[in-house]
């Protein structure tokens, strides 16, 4: 599939995802709240966004985590495991409303800044650290005086709750604008800096600090969707590398925890040796032996 193909995807599941008409509407409920809020989409996706049908997985993972009477977190971390298991990042390069919004940004006809690796390298190592501190680690252990804890990540970092949810519910109801404070500043001012760094840097939140991503990089390795490279049709001339978006050499890391599962490489192959496989059968682009054979 081609780039406009996943961004048709990526357009048509922001919409499906995003459906409920009736939240954007004046006068209308403020979130929706039927059955199928209580499933997670599998990217990014604020609750409290008027038009959501489903809820985040960092939402819903944290709203565990601060529950007065601590519980395991058994669907959420199920779920999770079991989408990392299966297509790795693929979420999200094709099923990520926020990726897609910064990738529109980048469209932006600007200069593009190319971020020194020896920089790069330890800036991709944050996300892991938002993960396991802010949504994990902070929201389990920090109790405020009720025994609840708080939501760490969404509350005052989540730069896709504030798009999302926080601009849009400030803008649909006026009864809201008096009772901003500092917290709603600050979120925006690390939001304007996320859409600034969009426009000059390719998919920066994605890259630096998404604690989901973080998380389903865990299962790149090994999920049943795959990357795979057929060195004796390898060539080695360097065109997976310079057309991979998120600075990953396909030929030496076809499954790394930074590929987005986007394809950029497997269209730009001039031999065809790089594929997306599916429990080990070749997906694309079509099936090497029947072109040797012909």
């Amino acid at each position: 599939m081609g780039r406009r193909a996943r961004k048709a995807v990526q357009a048509a599941w922001a919409v499906l995802t995003n459906g409920w008409v009736r939240g954007f509407l004046p006068g209308g409920p403020a979130l929706y709240e039927g059955p199928l809020k209580r499933f997670c989409v599998p990217g990014m996706n604020c609750y409290s966004c008027p038009g959501a049908l489903g809820a985040c997985p960092i939402g819903a993972l944290q709203a565990a985590l601060t529950a007065r009477h601590r519980k395991f977190p058994f669907y959420v971390l199920g779920y999770l495991m079991a989408v990392g298991v299966l297509v790795g990042r693929f979420v999200c390069g094709w099923l990520c409303l926020f990726g897609l919004i910064q990738e529109l940004l980048y469209k932006i006809p600007t200069p593009k800044l190319r971020i020194p690796e020896k920089v790069d390298r330890p800036l991709r190592l944050v996300k892991y650290a938002v993960l396991a501190v802010l949504v994990i680690g902070l929201p389990l252990l920090y109790r405020t005086g009720y025994g609840a804890g708080e939501p760490f990540f969404c509350k005052y970092v989540c730069p896709v709750g504030t798009l999302e949810g926080g601009v849009p519910q400030v803008l649909l109801n006026s009864v809201l604008r008096p009772a901003l404070g500092w917290l709603f500043r600050w979120k925006m001012l690390l939001l304007i800096l996320c859409v600034l760094a969009s426009v000059f840097i390719y998919r920066p939140f994605c890259r630096y600090v998404c604690p989901l991503g973080a998380f389903y990089s865990l299962f790149q390795k090994v999920s049943v969707l795959r990357m795979k490279v057929e060195t004796s049709a390898c060539v080695d001339c360097g065109a997976c590398r310079k057309a991979c978006p998120m600075n990953v050499d396909p030929r030496r890391t076809p499954n790394s925890a930074e590929c987005i599962r986007c394809g950029a490489c497997v269209q730009n192959c001039p031999t065809k040796a790089l594929a997306f496989t599916l429990a080990g059968k070749r997906l694309a682009p079509g099936n090497r032996k029947k072109e040797r054979a012909r």
